[in-house]
């Protein structure tokens, strides 16, 4: 296939893997095929439904490695669904009785890119599929070849999604500083809050990142410097069924023998109920342009933090979110060495025209491909009977069933 132009975007929230995998795309190119014109739309869908990018030139070719050391994207992000042109109406982004996907796809026309390398979840490179539909039914060529990102680990059929590992990871060291604060006060309650509106998988990873690196800590229990305490004591996922009164009955008599409590939550897990009691009491459930729920609007941190102080009797609770830090670092070294396969693999896959999302495909023994489209979804859920998971449960006391529904929210 010959390319000619080919255009990189990412979009979404950020995950640990965008700024490495826009420089290493960058790098590929320059290295296999360096006539090649690289353009990068500013702020994901909504630079291209502006026309708004940037041309790679030499400078940005030769400084492109540079990216592997920042976390965020430099090219931009924003949360535009090219199916909802209510709001993109709303927004300026395009006017009255327009549609919006046919709208971005004449811009890929009109902007001669041959090749469109799109760094997002599963709504992200499903977009991207549904514009190169449209063209090819106008008789326009385009490769879309997509990249997984996404702190919650849930794209189907992909094992690992680039910028999960490290987000646990940051979270760990996170955990680490905040859950240091639990001497500051007798009978001390710390949540800590991680991402993952329907998954928990990053919530567990970064609870099991956290309790192998107290492994590696020299203690003094004479001292009152215990693991014990510094410990992850609960672990709330929405995979899994949530019995407050029992759970609350084994941390009481864990604030009871050592005077702190440590819970990691998923900020999915409790959801539902906490619309419930929102909607209720006639609250406004608050939602985005995808439909999903505004969590920073019903902060389920402090919901589960209220529940548990007086069940257990804490006389202090802190509540802390390690969401932002974690997901706009710069990727480690798992990361790094997975995203760089990854790209890699896209742009052989440009190059040849076979579009698909990049991933590690579960229903083919983890085959490293271009997975087509029609496969790619989300929301898929962390499965809780995973043998590290079920060995954290048992290290840290606490039983886990599955929830006897999957999370809508």
């Amino acid at each position: 296939m010959s390319i000619r132009r080919v255009a990189l975007l990412t979009a979404g929230g950020f995950a640990p893997c965008l700024s490495a995998a826009v420089g290493d795309l960058i790098e590929r190119y320059t290295e296999v095929a360096p006539d090649v014109e690289i353009i990068a739309y500013q702020y994901g869908y909504h630079g291209l439904l502006t026309g708004n990018y940037i041309v790679i030139d030499a400078e940005a070719r030769k400084n492109a490695g540079v990216l592997r050391s920042y976390g965020g994207s430099p090219i931009g992000n924003s949360r535009v669904k090219l199916t909802n042109a209510k709001n993109l109406v709303e927004r300026g982004l395009v006017a009255e009785g327009v549609n919006p996907l046919e709208f971005a796809a004449e811009q890929l026309r009109k902007d001669g890119v041959d090749v469109l390398h799109t760094i997002g979840g599963d709504d992200t490179n499903t977009t991207a599929a549904d514009l190169a539909a449209y063209l090819h039914e106008n008789n326009y060529e385009l490769t879309v070849v997509g990249l997984p990102k996404t702190i919650d680990n849930d794209v189907v059929p992909i094992r690992q999604s680039l910028g999960a590992w490290t987000a646990a990871e940051e979270g760990a060291r996170f955990a680490f500083n905040v859950i240091g604060e639990h001497r500051s006060n007798p009978r001390m309650l710390i949540v800590h809050e991680c991402m993952g509106r329907n998954c928990g998988y990053l919530t567990a990873e970064t609870a099991r990142r956290y309790h192998e690196l107290l492994k590696t800590k020299q203690w003094a229990p004479s001292l009152g410097l215990t693991r014990e305490r510094w410990d992850v004591h609960a672990v709330f996922v929405p995979e899994a069924k949530l019995d407050i009164a029992a759970e609350a009955e084994r941390l009481k008599a864990i604030m009871d023998e050592q005077g702190n409590v440590n819970i990691f939550l998923s900020e999915g897990a409790g959801v539902p109920e906490i619309i419930a009691e929102m909607e209720a009491a006639g609250q406004e459930v608050q939602r985005d342009p995808f439909g999903h729920v505004k969590l920073d609007t019903i902060n389920p941190g402090q919901w589960f933090a209220k529940q548990f102080a007086e069940l257990i009797g804490a006389e202090k609770v802190m509540v802390q979110k390690s969401g932002y830090y974690s997901r706009a670092a710069a990727a480690n070294a798992e990361d790094l060495d997975l995203i760089k396969q990854m790209c890699d693999l896209a742009v052989e896959c440009a190059q040849r025209g076979e579009s698909g999302v990049i991933g590690q495909d579960e229903e083919n023994n983890d085959e490293l491909t271009a997975i087509a489209f029609p496969r790619i979804a989300g929301a898929k859920p962390f499965d809780i009977t995973q043998p590290w998971f079920a060995a954290l449960m048992t290290e840290i006391g606490q039983s886990v069933e599955p929830a006897d529904t999957p999370a809508e929210h």
